[in-house]
């Protein structure tokens, strides 16, 4: 019986020394990080949105000219 309180005790100690360190790990660390990426390919998609329209406007307008 000593055996099996020694058991139980140590996985419940393991499991709340496993579980305070995924707290800490999830403390939003790199979430900034996360979030400038993130922005960063937004910004990317729509200058890169912007000068397709601009550059086909520019194309189709040139065509125009006589």
């Amino acid at each position: 019986m000593n055996r099996l309180l020694t058991l139980l005790l140590t996985l419940h100690l393991g499991a709340s020394d496993w579980a305070a360190s995924r707290r800490r790990a999830r403390n939003g660390r790199g979430s900034v990080t996360t979030e400038h990426v993130l922005w960063a390919v937004a910004v990317i998609a729509i200058v890169g949105i912007v000068v397709a329209a601009i550059k086909a406007y520019v194309e189709s307008q040139a065509g125009n000219i006589k």
